[in-house]
């Protein structure tokens, strides 16, 4: 085992932010092979690098391949931080007039179709909008937006490094997908994934908005209660399809919003898929889901149903092609300009 056959192992290994090998970046230093022990050092270039766990274990795997016998230590290393104004917000919001997170109970209710035909509509009406991509384990705005090859650029702004967002159909987009690969799988633990979106957060150079939409990953965990405490969210949307499984998690959502803890008011329900319309027979509906499955829970927590939006065949093109149908359905255009009123008024 020599020095050299090290640097060849982990020169595999390749940072998932820079798309570089850890060796030509720079990122190894320290390197020592001694028998069978091998120590080296992993230099990030910011403090809490979040992807840097997952290349430590990577590089330590590229090793361990070729030497299961080598007694390996690896250490990461960060620069120091660089030091902030004392006076400066934990999370600017300057320009931005309401913060809106979009939220579900589960998975696989369309809460991101939901958040992009809002976001699409509203900016039709002429408001300024951005959405912030919060799933962190599962972004969907890059695809929905067809804004898969955008690489974000740092911006200078009063001294700080910022990150501008990408822009589409009048809605400026952030999303933690545009670092990584799309086939890659963010095994993240809780404070990696806060880390990330925090990055997010602090250094997205958003401007003037009037509205700035938070997809929130499902369910109710880190993430959630880091947008609430850092973000201000002045209310909230939830997402939710008619049936009776997907309700029970609507309410642990409700629970979480309205405990004492987060204090964000409910805005609505929208029910999602609330029947099927095929495209051959626009004027038939079929409660596949159910029929105004929603209706009664709202009504019981005192909430309002903001919408019922169908499953049309034009939903799902629109999400696989870039362009969310609340600009090209005609089913779904109507739905999604009353759930945007519904929602300026209740924010005024």
């Amino acid at each position: 085992m020599t020095k050299e056959e090290i640097t060849a192992l982990l020169a595999t290994v390749v940072h998932p932010e820079t798309d570089r090998d850890i060796i030509s970046s720079g990122m190894v230093c320290d390197l020592d092979v001694t028998d069978d022990k091998v120590r080296f050092v992993l230099k990030t270039d910011r403090p809490r690098d979040p992807f840097a766990p997952a290349v430590k274990k990577a590089a330590v795997a590229a090793v361990t391949e070729v030497f299961p016998d080598a007694e390996i230590t690896a250490v990461i290393k960060e620069p120091a931080p660089k030091a902030v104004k004392k006076d400066a917000p934990e999370v600017d919001k300057r320009g931005i007039g309401h913060v809106i997170a979009v939220s579900s109970g589960k998975g696989g209710v369309g809460k991101s179709t939901v958040t992009a035909g809002l976001a699409v509509t509203l900016a039709r009406m002429g408001y300024r909008v951005g959405v912030l991509d919060a799933d962190i384990y599962g972004p969907s705005m890059p695809k929905m937006f067809g804004l898969e090859e955008y690489m974000p650029t740092a911006v200078g702004e009063e001294g700080h490094e910022m990150i501008a967002p990408a822009e589409r159909y009048g809605v400026k987009v952030m999303s933690i997908g545009f670092f990584i690969k799309a086939e890659d799988a963010l095994a993240w633990r809780g404070p990696m994934a806060t880390n990330a979106l925090r990055q997010l957060m602090h250094q997205t150079l958003w401007g003037e908005l009037d509205f700035l939409l938070i997809d929130l990953p499902p369910g109710t965990g880190d993430v959630h209660l880091t947008v609430m405490q850092e973000m201000g969210i002045d209310g909230a949307v939830i997402v939710s399809t008619p049936q009776q499984v997907a309700q029970a998690d609507v309410l642990r959502g409700i629970s979480m919003f309205r405990s004492q803890k987060a204090s964000v008011p409910v805005i609505g329900i929208v029910e999602n898929m609330s029947w099927f319309t095929p495209r051959e027979l626009p004027d038939n509906r079929y409660y596949i889901f159910g029929r105004d499955g929603v209706a009664p829970l709202a009504e019981r927590e005192g909430i309002e149903l903001l919408a019922q939006v169908p499953l049309v065949m034009g939903v799902s093109d629109g999400g696989d092609n870039g362009r969310p149908a609340a600009l090209t359905e005609p089913v779904t255009i109507g739905i999604f300009e009353d759930l945007a009123r519904k929602l300026t008024d209740k924010i005024k």
